[in-house]
């Protein structure tokens, strides 16, 4: 049963019902830190506060008395003075010489009571990681809670459980200081990581105190390009030095797919054979690892990036498509100056949704073909890759097309049209490089 919140009075607690199976709480409105444990066959009054044993903080929990033994009034005042005693670091068994079984007391550093560092590190290690999440996910979420929420990573959750009020204020501070998105993205997180503690820190206010906050409005990013627009940025693209870093925002452009993923594809994981670039770790994990379709002009774009790759970055494009002089060895930074180029990243992810509408794709398809959560009842009985062959690969066909010839100059001009980029072989490209290093 879920854990209740009301002022507990005599009458209440004998209107409280018994426990179908296992135990619940009940936790006083009036005091933080006294409740009513509800067993199948008795109600017990309990308190839990926090102390402090050798510079690190302990929840303890321990017995007031038996519901009848104690009128409601009386027990309060009694786990008020309790509370007071833990609270000074005071160990409410050190005046006893034999401690009753029944009023044991628990030091509970990090299952009764976890902070939110400890909390933290479990969503982590025993959810996330299990769960196969990707390292930028993970990454994202440690953000959240390491820097945003530093101040809180030694506090018990069961402070921001009582007192929701903490939660609604830090989430309008982060709006004002780094905006609508990234504060209730930071709730998110620290609504995850609540849930999740208490799985096992059952003591913990059912009641998450994320729910006490009024979230901020987000509206969804209107970047992307049209077609009448992809002429001047294929003007803009083509204009740049880096000619790695060229073809990495073309095929963001023609593949619709998160910049990480592509910047960390390797070269292993291209079949040219069945025209295929596989990606193992997508934002959802390895459990949402898929293969991208590869148009013609997509190939043209990958051969000619591995060629450029072994004359620029020898070492580095033995393993990686988009190699970079950087630790890594591949792209770590896809952004460019918007003066350069206007659009890149999640503009460009946006731009191949609404060129596949103008290419007339199916809705359906284009979330295959991004490796959407495909909506409603659809989605257990579609096989993804049984569609790669033929079906997927004639829509990314026809979105690639489309986004080609819009992004060409002088389209009446045949020798021109054929003689430039994003059309140029990878061993005209080449000549190009040799003769600039001349």
């Amino acid at each position: 049963m879920t854990d209740l919140r009301l002022a507990l009075t005599d009458r209440a607690i004998a209107s409280l019902q018994p426990a179908s199976s296992g135990q619940y709480f009940v936790r006083d409105t009036d005091l933080p830190g006294f409740m009513v444990l509800v067993g199948k066959r008795r109600k017990t009054f309990v308190v839990q506060g926090e102390r402090k044993k050798a510079g690190q903080r302990l929840s303890v929990r321990m017995k007031v008395a038996e519901v009848g033994e104690l009128a409601t009034r009386a027990a309060r005042a009694k786990a008020k003075d309790i509370l007071g005693k833990i609270a000074s670091g005071v160990d409410p068994r050190a005046s006893r010489q034999k401690l009753d079984a029944d009023t044991a007391v628990d030091d509970l550093p990090s299952i009764g009571n976890p902070t939110l560092r400890i909390a933290w590190e479990r969503y982590r290690d025993g959810h996330m990681k299990k769960k196969g999440r990707s390292d930028g996910t993970i990454n994202n979420y440690r953000d959240h809670v390491e820097r945003l929420l530093a101040d809180w990573l030694d506090e018990p959750l069961s402070k921001f459980g009582d007192d929701p009020a903490l939660v609604t204020a830090r989430h309008e501070k982060l709006t004002e200081s780094n905006g609508a998105y990234i504060a209730n993205g930071c709730m998110r997180t620290l609504r995850a990581v609540y849930n999740h503690a208490r799985k096992a820190a059952r003591s913990l206010p059912a009641d998450n105190p994320v729910l006490a906050i009024d979230w901020n409005a987000e509206h969804r990013r209107n970047t992307a390009l049209g077609l009448s627009d992809l002429e001047g940025w294929f003007t803009q693209l083509k204009a740049l030095k880096n000619p790695v870093r060229r073809e990495f925002h073309l095929f963001m452009l023609l593949s619709g797919h998160r910049p990480e993923a592509i910047r960390k594809a390797r070269v292993e994981h291209v079949d040219f054979r069945a025209r295929v670039l596989h990606i193992p770790r997508p934002k959802g994990g390895e459990m949402k690892a898929f293969d991208i379709p590869l148009s013609h002009g997509m190939i043209r774009c990958l051969v000619r990036v591995m060629r450029i790759g072994r004359v620029l970055y020898e070492k580095q494009s033995r393993d990686w498509l988009f190699p970079a002089d950087s630790e890594s060895g591949h792209m770590v930074e896809h952004k460019e100056n918007r003066d350069v180029l206007s659009k890149w990243g999640n503009d460009l992810r946006q731009t191949f949704r609404t060129i596949a509408q103008a290419a007339g794709v199916a809705e359906l398809d284009v979330h295959l073909l991004m490796n959407h959560s495909i909506p409603g009842v659809n989605a257990g009985y579609i096989t993804r890759n049984k569609l790669l062959s033929d079906h997927l690969r004639q829509q990314q066909e026809a979105i690639s097309r489309r986004m080609l010839e819009a992004g060409r100059s002088c389209p009446n001009d045949f020798e021109r049209r054929i003689a430039g980029w994003p059309l140029l072989p990878s061993g005209r490209i080449l000549d190009e490089l040799m003769s600039d290093k001349a």
